[in-house]
């Protein structure tokens, strides 16, 4: 795990965020690196390399067919999960309590 998805596991599970959460949960072809069942939230940290055009377009082909499949897909950079961690948090506690 990369220091932001330890940082991140650490809160989710402890029931941090209020619902279960998996690590590196897999859905069909892909590997969510963290899922809420309960809401079919999917959270994705990415890591510098996701900047690059061939990993955006990676990224935005993965994320259309989960959401086809009914999931939502939160994306945060690993510097948003460090850094504003509170505001992280708040945003992905946002959405669980919505479904």
């Amino acid at each position: 795990m990369t220091e932001a998805e330890s940082a991140f596991w650490q809160i989710a599970k402890s029931s941090g965020l209020g619902q279960k959460c998996r690590r590196q949960y897999i859905i069909g072809k892909y590997i969510a690196d963290f899922f809420f069942r309960q809401s079919m939230i999917i959270v994705e940290l990415d890591g510098g390399y996701h900047s690059t055009k061939e990993q955006q377009e990676e990224d935005r082909t993965r994320q259309n067919w989960l959401e086809q499949k009914g999931y939502k897909v939160l994306r945060f950079t690993n510097e948003q999960v460090l850094f504003d961690t509170d505001k992280t948090i708040n945003e992905i506690k946002k959405h669980l309590n919505n479904n």
